[in-house]
């Protein structure tokens, strides 16, 4: 089976189990962590079930297929985004319980090349603990990614394009541990590097924000991180109610390494709903707000659409396309289905942002998208979808997003 994923390195957070094939039987086992059945109890539909039809061979879901021994996956894969073009793909999942009563923990690693000319190596972790009284999460890349920029603030347009390369590796490591109910909260390192950066000047030949801001060939951002976390989704893949909230503060200082020092904030907060109440249709709302408290990040390391943990704010924009010292941005989603098999789905979303300049400025002019999107179901159990969406957003942005899993 051929999956759009050039985001599938997002399964750590999202929790996604890939179908694991066993080659010397005609039978099907879907690895998951929970059931989710139909609210009016239909029966449902994947697109293993079709497969399974065209080929004459059975599925099964068992009650729960990831056990302690651990579950290989390697796929191919292409995708496509407004900042790659089309991207080939081979991505690989270990998927295991460290206790029988444990949440699965994920290993999630590709390697992707683009038309683009960008070559990424994402590895993302998420391990636990007997009886879930911590939650170990690793995000590790390196990247070698051509990519422009269009200036500071959401008050930029697209004539400030600046094409830009540079080489990137990241290391972050955060343990969680539980506090009560569905609390968590941990301390964590992060490291970002950005190296042999080099840029082409804007093309309108004035000169640039990033000029302003101040360039430089090589940067690093070096500190601990204090995060808490709640989560009372009934579903991390594709949550159907409940909510989510997480608030990270990170400190890079020059004592670790960093190139300057600074102090930044996350709030993530997302809520899920179904309406009309009795049927299987969801609002889902989210939050995300991410602000510089102080210090003078570089520039690659300030706020940026589409920079979140899994690339997924702004559709209708191209990643980088806004930046600055403060990121404040909303989305609402409806997801509906299709057909009543709940094989074929859609969505139609509407987000907006804003931005401020430099530290010390105050945000600017709102940057809206919306658009529509298909869902066509991956894995029934997990409620894995392949996600098809077209943004529009202002100055006449628009473009494909295609990927797994839910936007949030």
């Amino acid at each position: 089976m051929l999956l759009f994923s050039t985001e599938l390195y997002a399964q750590r957070n999202k929790n996604i189990p890939l179908t694991k094939i066993y080659p010397d039987t005609s039978v099907k086992q879907i690895q998951k962590d929970t059931i989710i059945i139909s609210k009016k109890g239909r029966p449902q539909t994947d697109l293993a079930d079709i497969v399974g039809k065209l080929f004459n061979k059975k599925t099964i879901s068992e009650e729960d297929s990831v056990v302690m021994k651990p579950e290989v996956s390697i796929v191919p894969a292409i995708g496509y985004t407004l900042v790659s073009r089309l991207a080939g793909v081979l991505s690989g999942n270990v998927a295991f319980r460290t206790g029988p009563q444990s949440r699965v923990s994920a290993i999630v690693a590709s390697i992707s090349y683009t038309q683009n000319k960008q070559f990424t190596v994402p590895l993302q972790t998420s391990i636990w603990t007997k009886n879930n009284t911590y939650n170990f999460i690793g995000d590790y890349r390196y990247y070698q990614y051509p990519q422009s920029t269009f200036g500071l603030g959401s008050n930029s347009t697209v004539n400030n394009k600046e094409p830009m390369d540079y080489s990137f590796i990241r290391f972050y490591e955060t343990a969680l541990g539980h506090v009560s109910g569905n609390f968590y909260a941990g301390i964590g390192y992060m490291l970002d590097s950005h190296f042999d950066i080099t840029d082409k000047g804007n093309i309108s030949g004035a000169r640039s924000d990033y000029a302003a801001y101040g360039k430089s060939s090589h940067d690093i951002a070096s500190g601990f991180t204090v995060s808490g976390q709640y989560d009372s989704r009934d579903n991390a893949i594709n949550p159907a109610k409940g909510g989510y909230a997480s608030i990270q503060y990170r400190s890079s200082v020059t004592v670790l390494g960093s190139t300057s020092n600074w102090h930044s904030l996350i709030i993530d907060m997302r809520k899920y709903f179904r309406f009309p109440e009795n049927s299987d249709n969801v609002i889902a709302l989210w939050s995300y707000n991410w602000v510089i408290l102080s210090g003078s990040p570089s520039y690659l390391d300030l706020p940026s659409i589409s920079w979140d943990a899994n690339s997924a704010t702004g559709r209708g924009y191209i990643q980088g396309r806004f930046r600055g010292a403060q990121m404040v941005y909303a989305e609402v989603e409806y997801r509906y289905r299709i057909t009543a098999n709940g094989l074929i789905g859609g969505v139609v979303f509407g987000n907006a942002e804003s931005f401020s300049a430099q530290q010390g400025t105050r945000l600017q002019v709102i940057q809206p998208a919306i658009g529509p999107g298909l869902r066509i179901k991956l894995n029934k159990v997990s409620k894995t979808n392949i996600t098809i969406d077209y943004g529009f957003g202002s100055q006449g942005s628009n473009g494909l997003f295609i990927g797994i899993g839910e936007a949030f």
